[in-house]
């Protein structure tokens, strides 16, 4: 026992001692080699991780930009102040998964918050310091000086009716703009105000965000500047593989990641709550007062729930507006269905004789949903339940995108799920 070990003592403190070379003669070659096979790999994990951070997260420039137009009055917000003056708006934990769309969680007024600003101008002149407030001749460009209230607000509708559709509700959803223009309530809104609402308008996500408002499956808007915007902390990831270092996870086998995600997640009465809220989440985005929108991305990851365990949708920048769908699919030239994807996930079919997309998705949202249900709930569902569920989630695979399925039947189905789902956690304390 005392020479096993004086061995491993040898070979974890003295890997180039003489005594250890002369006792066993090939040991030093495997060990160094197993060494700098450490050390490369720990030092091309370093490399990708803090290449990938310094690419991905540039709120300082962000922050840069927004206040440096700010202090020439080029725009303004309800947070301007508290940003670019107070300084107490607190940038904390990167979340950006793409350089354009800068994602921070944060601290506002003792409220955790998520802060999300675009820098692509900023971006096409490779992020330069000096290069980056020239950005304002490009985003914040209209309307442009002289333009009266009622212009901005037919402005407004016009930009809306293109995005969203010709809606009756839309004059309603130009109210709410302009009330958010005005954040000083001096009953004027200002070429600043215009000018910081108007970007704002250009990303889908904050434009969705405005449209749900009030709705409880979705963050709340709680100030801006310029198109600088802050919304409701971000809600609990469904996604728990996600705490992993992103360059781990394409190594770890699928099988791995869903045991991973049963093991850590929560239990399954509580999943079974959070799916129910993804359905009604899924009935609202189902002509709703601003119409149609679409999941184009439907991954766990953007299945969110708070701390009671009611579901947040965690990011919204992969939904998209039907209108928008429907103008990209339009005559769009195609050889296979993929070239009519828009998005992630919002495919069309191609018609092969005309070569070109058709307008309804092969997959309408409830299909999508039901089939990333089928791996979050049914692994861990009561034992009595588990058939059914699993017949009603494959029975909801297999909708279309087709409008004349969409409407009845697709609205039976979502019924049928969230009566059985319900029923089974309505009379306990998970409810």
């Amino acid at each position: 026992m005392r020479r096993l070990r004086r061995l491993a003592h040898l070979v974890l403190f003295c890997p180039f001692s003489k005594g250890l070379q002369g006792r066993l003669p090939g040991l030093r070659v495997r060990y160094v080699l197993l060494v700098w096979l450490g050390i490369l790999g720990g030092s091309w994990m370093m490399y990708l991780h803090y290449s990938s951070y310094s690419e991905l997260c540039r709120g300082h420039i962000c922050r840069l930009v927004i206040c440096d137009q700010y202090h020439k009055g080029i725009i303004s917000g309800s947070i301007c102040q508290d940003l670019c003056d107070l300084h107490t708006v607190e940038w904390r934990t990167c979340l950006s998964v793409a350089p354009g769309q800068q994602v921070y969680s944060g601290l506002w007024q003792d409220k955790e918050v998520i802060i999300k600003c675009g820098i692509e101008e900023a971006l096409g002149a490779k992020a330069r310091p000096d290069l980056a407030p020239r950005r304002e001749l490009v985003l914040f460009d209209k309307p442009p000086r002289g333009t009266s209230m009622k212009e901005f607000r037919e402005m407004t509708l016009g930009f809306l009716k293109a995005t969203l559709g010709d809606l009756p509700s839309l004059p309603a959803l130009v109210g709410q703009v302009l009330a958010m223009a005005d954040f000083n309530k001096d009953s004027r809104v200002s070429l600043a105000e215009a000018k910081s609402v108007w970007a704002l308008l250009q990303r889908t996500e904050f434009l969705l965000l405005l449209a749900l408002q009030g709705k409880e499956h979705t963050a709340r808007l709680l100030g801006h500047c310029g198109d600088l915007y802050l919304t409701e902390g971000r809600p609990h990831s469904s996604a728990h593989g996600t705490a992993l270092p992103a360059p781990l996870r394409p190594l770890l086998p699928a099988a791995l990641l869903r045991a991973l995600q049963q093991w850590v997640g929560p239990a399954w009465p509580w999943r079974a709550k959070v799916a129910v809220g993804l359905l009604e989440f899924v009935e609202e985005l189902f002509h709703g007062a601003y119409g149609t929108f679409y999941m184009c991305e439907t991954t766990l990851a953007n299945v969110g729930y708070t701390a009671s365990y009611d579901f947040k949708m965690a990011d919204l920048q992969q939904v998209a507006p039907e209108a928008a769908v429907r103008r990209f699919l339009q005559g769009r030239r195609c050889e296979r269905s993929q070239d009519c994807t828009y998005g992630h996930d919002c495919r069309a079919p191609c018609d092969r004789l005309m070569r070109q997309c058709k307008g309804d998705l092969i997959q309408p949202n409830l299909a999508k949903v039901c089939e990333l249900l089928r791996g979050y709930l049914l692994p861990g569902a009561p034992a009595a339940l588990r058939p059914e569920l699993g017949r009603q989630l494959r029975t909801c695979t297999t909708l279309s995108g087709l409008a004349s399925q969409v409407e009845a039947h697709h609205a039976l189905v979502l019924s049928h799920l969230k009566t059985l789902l319900w029923k089974e956690i309505s009379h306990t304390k998970y409810s």
